[in-house]
């Protein structure tokens, strides 16, 4: 078995179809489906359960309620493929995901993991398109700096629904961390591309749906500190001494990712500690410029944009009607 497809499943019952569905129609077919059920309250599982009946390479399990990195290992776990792909309940692939895939690990078979670009959907908003990836414009396919295109952009070069991963690198890289609710995928990344070669085909093959509904997605929200992947990389102090380009990297998702943290109540000390450790004199002029704000005043600017997108949404929304 060349590819097992690794789906976790949550509480996505207006998605899992069409996801499924994506995955059935690859045109490379040696691949199986492992779908895990974390123990969905609605009827995500029974339509799972309809949507692979009849075919034999794949297989639906269902677990306690234990979260997604748990769901995606004992996915690994219960699979047999040579190389791991996922993709989440409410995203799907083109159907030449997995051929291309094949390619690439025939082209580049030393490399740790291999990813392609993607499209963010996004119809609510207007703001569908192809995703922003810091490579340059006439890039193909080929090795990557992890850490150098990520920082530039600051959009996932590596996302949980673009990647194969040869299982041994997955296996030696003890596969996603329990508990982190928040870049439980960049902590995995992050340790492959630190020790191995990272391959990017810059064609868009997946969709990464943001038409959501907002309680079912895992960004937007604030999490506590033990759950978010920018308080837990600790493990990698050294990388962030010796290595410079990851240094870039991890400032630049701190700086971008704790400002609403940085914001509230509950969280303003622990992001403000956490931010700290940035190297400000590597950070643009515009971003010193502002975390350099009071306090108020940033909190103030806040509100007024959040107002002023409010308004935006429901003017597009009577548009739309």
């Amino acid at each position: 078995m060349k590819f097992s497809v690794i789906i976790p499943l949550y509480n996505k019952a207006p998605y899992v179809a069409k996801t499924i569905n994506s995955v059935l129609a690859q045109s490379f077919t040696d691949y199986e489906l492992v779908v895990v059920d974390d123990g969905s309250k609605d009827d995500s599982f029974e339509i799972a359960q309809k949507a692979i009946e009849g075919h034999v390479q794949c297989q639906l399990y269902r677990q306690q309620n234990a979260g997604v990195s748990l769901a995606r290992n004992n996915g690994v776990a219960l699979s047999h493929g040579e190389y791991l792909c996922f993709l989440d309940a409410d995203d799907w692939w083109e159907p030449t995901f997995l051929e291309e895939m094949n390619k690439l690990v025939a082209e580049f078979p030393d490399a740790g993991i291999y990813g392609t670009s993607y499209t963010y959907v996004n119809e609510t908003k207007h703001k569908t398109g192809v995703a922003s990836i810091g490579v340059e414009a006439n890039f193909e396919r080929g090795y990557i700096n992890y850490c150098q295109v990520y920082a530039k952009t600051l959009a996932m070069p590596l996302t949980s629904i673009s990647v194969a991963i040869p299982r041994s690198v997955f296996e030696n890289t003890n596969g996603f961390p329990k508990g982190i609710k928040l870049g439980e995928d960049f902590m995995l990344w992050i340790r492959i591309a630190l020790k191995y070669k990272v391959v990017f085909l810059n064609k868009p093959l997946a969709y990464y749906n943001q038409d959501v509904d907002v309680t079912n997605r895992g960004v937007g929200r604030l999490y506590r500190p033990q759950e978010h992947m920018l308080w837990n990389v600790d493990f990698l102090a050294e990388e962030e001494k010796n290595n410079s380009d990851y240094k870039q990297l991890i400032d630049n998702l701190r700086t971008y990712s704790l400002y609403p943290y940085y914001l509230s109540d509950d969280y303003h000390e622990a992001a403000k500690q956490e931010l700290k450790k940035v190297d400000w004199n590597r950070q643009p002029k515009k971003v010193r410029k502002k975390y350099e704000k009071p306090l108020a005043i940033l909190r103030f600017e806040n509100v007024i944009r959040r107002f002023g997108s409010g308004i935006k949404q429901k003017v597009f929304a009577l548009l739309r009607n």
